[in-house]
């Protein structure tokens, strides 16, 4: 008898529970998109290169189209659609939106992802490649331009709105500690 190629999963999206039987194989990515109609994540590259399916996984980016649906079961998957409380925009939302950081709109789904993602990190004092002085001692990095642009660059925007992206990403960082509380609160929920 042949190994079965197939699992029934339980996939934690967005505060839902979402059960299905999926091919080993399947990719995260494709179960958002095809088996969940959850079309705001994009496919890009499906290389993990470009970053358009950026999800947060337990509160951390993760490409989607090289993480597997069965390994992402019980685990707290939060996708663009599950970013907003109810008709009120998450910050971040409305800074790419007050600073136009997007043109086409295809990578902005994985854009604001990565930088909820990114502003986490940051506030929890990760370094990144620009950070000059990596010691625990140091502290939280200053975030500047340069910064953000390091620990955005995992995703690509074809149309070039990298300007208004880091403006975007520094305006909902500026909107103060209620802001990324609330955000650490909402991207953390079921992560414990």
């Amino acid at each position: 008898m042949a190994p079965s190629t197939s699992s029934a999963v339980t996939l934690n999206i967005n505060g839902e529970k979402h059960t299905l039987s999926v091919d080993h194989r399947t990719t995260l990515l494709d179960a958002l998109r095809e088996r969940l109609d959850l079309t705001g994540t994009k496919k890009g590259c499906d290389q993990g290169q470009c970053g358009a399916c950026t999800v947060l996984i337990d509160g951390r980016r993760a490409v989607s189209c090289l993480t597997l649906a069965v390994a992402s079961e019980g685990r707290e998957i939060t996708t663009i659609e599950g970013v907003a409380d109810g008709d009120r925009l998450h910050p971040v939302q409305q800074a790419f939106l007050d600073r136009d950081g997007f043109q086409c709109g295809y990578c902005t789904p994985g854009q604001i992802c990565s930088a909820l993602g990114a502003l986490k990190e940051h506030a929890a004092g990760w370094p990144s490649a620009a950070t000059a002085d990596v010691r625990p001692e140091a502290g939280v990095p200053q975030l500047t331009a340069e910064e953000i642009r390091e620990r955005m660059s995992g995703n690509l925007c074809r149309c070039g709105a990298y300007v208004s992206i880091v403006q975007a990403v520094a305006e909902a960082a500026r909107a103060g500690d209620g802001a990324a509380a609330d955000e650490e609160a909402a991207v953390g929920e079921g992560a414990a």
